[in-house]
C-alpha cells in the first residue's frame, strides 16, 4: 500500500484524524462548560444544596474552586491536543497531495513542538495548582518525564528535517 497520495495509508489517517478533531471540539466545548457551571457553583454552593444529597454540596463548598481549576486546565490541555492534531490533519493533506515537503509543513511541526512543550509545562502547573488548592499529597503526576521531552525534541528535529526537504525541492525545481 502507498504511503503518499489519494487512497493511501495517508488518506486513511487523515480520515482519523479528522474524526478526533471534531470530537476534540466537543469535548473542549462540554469541559469548557462544565468548568464554568462549576465555578459559578463554588461561589454559591447553596443553589443547588436543596437538590444534591449532604456530602455533595460539602464536597461542592470545600473542592469547587479547586475542580474548576482542574476542569479548566483539563480544557487547555485538550485544546492543546486539538491544534496538535490540527497541524497534523494539514501535514498529512499534504501528503495526500503528494507534497510532504510542503513549506508550510515546517512551521506546523515547530508549532506542534512549542505546543507540546506548553502541554509538558502545564501538567506541571496543574499538578500543582491542584495539590495546593485540594490539599492532595505528593504524586508522580507532575513529575518530569523524559519521554514527553524527547518527543518535543524530535518533533523539533522533524522540523529541521522537513525544512531540508523543502530547500532541496526549491533547488530541484530551478534545475533545468
Amino acid at each position: 500500500m502507498r504511503a503518499l497520495g489519494p487512497g493511501s495509508v495517508s488518506s486513511f489517517l487523515k480520515i482519523i484524524l479528522d474524526v478526533s478533531y471534531y470530537a476534540l471540539w466537543v469535548w473542549v466545548s462540554f469541559l469548557a462548560l462544565v468548568t464554568v457551571l462549576v465555578l459559578l457553583l463554588s461561589f454559591n454552593p447553596d443553589l443547588l444544596a436543596s437538590m444534591l444529597p449532604a456530602e455533595a454540596a460539602g464536597m461542592l463548598r470545600k473542592y469547587g474552586a479547586g475542580a474548576a481549576v482542574a476542569l479548566g486546565g483539563w480544557a487547555l490541555m485538550s485544546g492543546g491536543w486539538m491544534a496538535i492534531v490540527e497541524r497534523l490533519r494539514k501535514i498529512f493533506a499534504t501528503m495526500i497531495l503528494g507534497d510532504p515537503f510542503h513549506p508550510d509543513n515546517v512551521r506546523r511541526l515547530r508549532v506542534m513542538g512549542v505546543v507540546l512543550a506548553c502541554l509538558e509545562i502545564g501538567r506541571y502547573v496543574l499538578s500543582a495548582l491542584t495539590r495546593i488548592l485540594v490539599g492532595g499529597e505528593k504524586s508522580s503526576e507532575g513529575s518530569f518525564t523524559l519521554t514527553a521531552w524527547f518527543s518535543v525534541l524530535v518533533v523539533f528535529v522533524l522540523a529541521e528535517v522537513f525544512r531540508e526537504g523543502a530547500r532541496l525541492r526549491r533547488e530541484a525545481e530551478l534545475t533545468i
